[in-house]
């Protein structure tokens, strides 16, 4: 999907892939969704972030990766829907969110 992200020192916003990594459950109960925003920055790879394996069927344009950057959006902020992250990418990127949270 596409959203909208506040950068960190707030000052500018950017219109970039996300991937919802909140529960279904959570979202209709609050109508907001988690998100962890995507980059087409692999060179810059930090803590908490994965490399996206197959990001041609997750609907991207370009080698990319999921980063640790999270926040929750209203629904309503989505712009549009892109793709389908693989489930080996799910499930790397689950392990890669606790180990970065410490959960």
């Amino acid at each position: 999907m596409l959203v909208g992200f506040v950068f960190s020192d707030e000052t500018g916003r950017k219109l970039r892939p996300a991937l919802v990594i909140s529960e279904a459950a959570y979202t209709r109960a609050r109508q907001e969704v988690v998100v962890a925003a995507i980059t087409s920055n692999v060179q810059r790879r930090l803590f908490g972030d994965h490399l996206i394996a197959d990001w041609k069927k997750a609907g991207l344009l370009f080698p990319s990766l999921v980063t640790g950057v999270v926040r929750t959006i209203k629904q309503t902020m989505i712009d549009r829907r892109l793709g389908t992250m693989p489930e080996p990418d799910i499930e790397a990127v689950n392990r890669t969110l606790r180990r970065s949270l410490d959960l």
